[in-house]
This record gives C-alpha cells, structure tokens and sequence, in this order.
C-alpha cells in the first residue's frame, strides 16, 4: 500500500526568499469520503499533465494512490466536479509551497519518511496545521458555480 506521510504548515509570506516559477494545479474532488482527486497541473514551460489521486482517511498519515490520466481526460473529469480549488505551487528544497490566490492563503507541505522525522523549520514557517481538517485541500475547494 503507498502511504503519505505529511505535515502542513501556514507560511509567512512576507518573510519567503524568492520562489522558483510555480506549477498552476486545477484540482476537483469526485467524493470527498473518500477523497477522489482529479488534477490538472501546467508547469511552467506549459507543458501539462493529469493525475487522479485516491486519499484514505487521515490527516498525518494515510493511504495515498496517485494514478497519471491524460491531461484532456483530466480537463474533461474536473467539469464532473462539485468542488474546485485553483493553487500556484513553488517547490524550495523538500518544501511544497502554496498559494491560493482566491483565499488569500499560503501553505507548506513537507513529506516524511516517518511521523517522527526530524526536519528543518524555515523563518517563514507559521504554526503546524497538519491536524486541522479546516486547510485540507478538499474542504478549502469550493462548490462550483460559486
């Protein structure tokens, strides 16, 4: 089974060296119990590509099944979604970081071996969100159409 071990964290923007060009992810959710992902990820240079990810339950620590799907059969699937979400993501080091330009909010994730690895926390790392199922990716998609 393919597990994910990750903590998140808020990040303060202000204090963020200068980022890498961020990759665009179009992400809907097909179920949210489970989480059935569905995302549309342009690189910089353009170049696109899809993923259908299947999430178990947890916040820590869970099952995660990541599937690569043509990127038009991504675009078409996203359409089938109730809830989207739109994100710039920078990569600095083992560090994912988000933007959500229609929130306003920033996010760091980090992936572990192991619930306990140590790490580095950055300057510009905020307070550890990993337990609060309020900055899930799923529950800060919206429903479409609003």
């Amino acid at each position: 089974m393919s597990v994910e071990i990750e903590r998140k964290f808020l990040v303060h923007a202000d204090r963020l060296p200068p980022l890498p060009a961020p990759e665009h992810f179009q992400q809907g959710y097909l179920c949210v119990d489970p989480v059935v992902r569905v995302r549309l990820a342009v690189a910089p240079g353009g170049e696109e590509r899809g993923e259908l990810t299947v999430k178990g339950k947890g916040l820590l620590r869970r099952a995660e099944f990541n599937i690569p799907v043509p990127a038009r059969d991504a675009e078409e699937m996203l359409g089938l979604c109730s809830r989207r979400l739109s994100k710039l993501r920078h990569r600095l080091g083992r560090w994912e970081i988000d933007r959500f330009p229609d929130l306003g909010l920033w996010l760091a994730e980090i992936e572990l071996a192991a619930e306990d690895e140590p790490f580095e926390r950055p300057a510009w790392l905020g307070e550890e969100v990993t337990a609060d199922p309020a900055y899930s990716n799923a529950r800060l998609a919206t429903p479409a159409g609003t």
